[in-house]
């Protein structure tokens, strides 16, 4: 799964939003806050408000503020909003693909991503970040020991997959 810039700095914006549930904050505070362009803060809030995300006012003193509780948004709300399905292959769900032998077993590979991607994004909310109370589906994989080392492929290793070097 790749994640987007648009949709980084959506629930990067929306992160900034929950931490202040009270107050109306500013695109300029929104942009400056967390380095986000601020013409494509701009675009990427009216669609936070079309998909009822947030509301808006105008005006002096006006800003942004979430529409619901971010106890009640979840990253996959949110990105799913924005981007469609988790998990498509060429634009469809993974269940309602076809394979023939013998790449039949495909199909519950990517079914099987999609579970695991909603392991993650369905139960981290927008508050749990903000609290630092992250779920043990999150801080337990993200513990392991190679979970924070990026892989890439390597034609030449007898598995194909190396550490990633910068």
């Amino acid at each position: 799964m790749r994640i987007s810039a648009k949709s980084d700095y959506a629930l990067r914006a929306l992160l900034e939003l929950a931490a202040h549930p009270d107050d109306l904050v500013s695109s300029e505070h929104l942009a400056n806050s967390q380095n986000i362009p601020h013409k494509f803060l701009e675009a990427i809030m009216s669609e936070l408000r079309r998909t009822s995300f947030v509301v808006s006012q105008r005006g002096t003193g006006g800003g942004h503020r979430l529409q619901r509780p971010a106890s009640d948004i979840a990253l996959a709300d949110v990105l799913r909003a924005l981007n469609g399905p988790l998990v498509s292959v060429r634009g469809e769900c993974p269940q309602d693909l076809g394979y023939d032998e013998p790449a039949a077993n495909l199909q519950m590979v990517w079914v099987a991503m999609r579970v695991a991607l909603r392991t993650v994004l369905e139960t981290v909310t927008l508050q749990d970040l903000v609290d630092g109370t992250l779920p043990a589906t999150i801080t337990e994989p993200a513990a392991a020991p190679d979970a924070w080392i990026s892989h890439t492929y390597d034609p030449q290793s007898p598995t194909a997959v190396r550490p990633h070097q910068q």
